[in-house]
């Protein structure tokens, strides 16, 4: 069972349907005790860092969350925000993240057009790993983000794309995998991802 943590403001309803479609259980949750019997998580979303750790504050789930993936060591995936949200700090709103990862979150240049970035844009994966069964070393997935991350740290950059800057565009450090792109809506490539997600050959403990 994979759960989805649904926090209203997010796409969660999206990704349940995309993993319904490949016959895979999942359930959407939304508060704290939910979370204490996760065996892999799903933190899709859209909209800003700040409202998005506004309404996980307001759920009470930040403690529980940060057990299961940080001190569990929870498979878990995190999408668009969901990857956003992951490093120390995002731009968007001067919001402190969760710092899981080293790094921060910064606006794409006004000069670029347009801005968000809306559309398919090709990811180049950095190493091989059972997440990419099917995928390739590189294919296109579909993007909508006006803010990019920039890790300290290049060993967990996992996938590279270049929109103006050549950014991290997915993530993978331990059990943590996240991807800036939105897997489920990126076609069947994309389902392709979330499915070897959710298969245990691609368990990421």
């Amino acid at each position: 069972m994979i759960d989805i943590i649904d926090y209203k403001a997010g796409n969660a309803p999206s990704v349940s349907y995309a993993l319904e479609k490949l016959g895979i259980s999942c359930r959407l949750i939304t508060t704290a005790e939910e979370i204490e019997s996760s065996t892999k998580i799903i933190f899709p979303g859209v909209g800003s860092a700040k409202a998005t750790l506004d309404s996980l504050r307001q759920m009470g789930c930040l403690e529980n969350l940060h057990k299961k993936v940080i001190e569990e060591r929870v498979p878990f995936l995190g999408i668009c925000i969901g990857f956003q949200i992951l490093f120390e700090y995002s731009e968007e709103d001067d919001t402190e993240c969760f710092g899981w990862i080293k790094g921060k979150v910064k606006q794409f240049s006004k000069q670029l057009n347009p801005v968000p970035q809306i559309g398919w844009n090709e990811v180049k994966f950095t190493r091989e790993h059972p997440l990419l069964e099917g995928v390739g070393q590189s294919n296109y997935f579909y993007f909508v983000n006006s803010y990019y991350a920039v890790p300290k740290e290049n060993s967990v950059i996992f996938g590279l794309t270049d929109y103006g800057v050549n950014f991290c565009s997915v993530l993978l450090k331990d059990n943590i995998f996240a991807t800036q792109f939105h897997v489920e809506k990126s076609g069947p490539i994309g389902l392709r991802i979330l499915e070897n997600f959710a298969h245990e050959k691609s368990n990421l403990c």
